[in-house]
């Protein structure tokens, strides 16, 4: 038993898109009261995020797709000045968001799901990923743990089209941006996405492009 936190029961809430519960606590408080506590998770596994880049270009690639949980907010995925990168079709769409590709396990290995989701979502085919780093992304209510990977890209790596699976709901638009513009688009707000903007700042930070 953990010396500091008491599972005294839980109960599942729903079990569709993912599994979400209601857990009742004992947490050991520093002052070494114990104090019950509810709590609610949202678990669809785990999963992984690759960012594809061209060394030599300077360049990214990234893919566009609906985001319901985005959209149920409110937001718009995109802020700022309408008019401005009018080409790449990001203005005025609530619910769309900019993002490095990614996806849930499923049971395989992180390096797997990288390799397996770059060639899905942008139809880019890599051979060699470098694991950048594991993330909680919102460690307050969801258990997803993502690994970060970074994967060098080319004109022979394209195999096809990407846009992901249709009978997965996916309709995935890839981008392929200079990285000063993706940058430039996290001020903008044009990108909002945690992963993408950890793994487009860490390739800034470590002067990787």
């Amino acid at each position: 038993m953990n010396e500091k936190v008491r599972v005294l029961g839980e109960q599942v809430l729903s079990n569709n898109w993912g599994l979400v519960k209601k857990t009742t606590i004992e947490l050991k408080r520093r002052n070494g009261e114990w104090q019950r506590q509810e709590r609610e998770t949202y678990d669809r596994g785990d999963g992984a995020g690759v960012l594809l880049y061209n060394r030599a270009q300077r360049t990214v690639i990234l893919t566009r797709q609906f985001r319901f949980p985005v959209f149920a907010h409110g937001e718009h995925a995109t802020r700022g000045d309408p008019g401005t990168r009018g080409d790449l079709g990001t203005r005025g769409d609530p619910g769309w968001l900019i993002e490095v590709v990614a996806g849930k396990l499923d049971g395989d290995h992180p390096v797997t799901t990288a390799k397996k989701e770059a060639e899905e979502e942008s139809g880019y085919r890599v051979h060699d990923v470098e694991l950048v780093m594991s993330a909680y992304m919102s460690p307050g209510s969801v258990t997803e743990k993502l690994s970060l990977f970074l994967a060098e890209y080319d004109a022979d790596s394209k195999v096809s089209a990407g846009g992901g699976l249709e009978h997965e709901g996916e309709d995935i638009e890839v981008l392929e941006l200079g990285i000063d513009a993706a940058l430039e688009m996290i001020a903008s707000g044009e990108i909002a996405d945690a992963k993408t903007i950890m793994l487009l700042q860490h390739v800034r930070l470590k002067g990787i492009l």
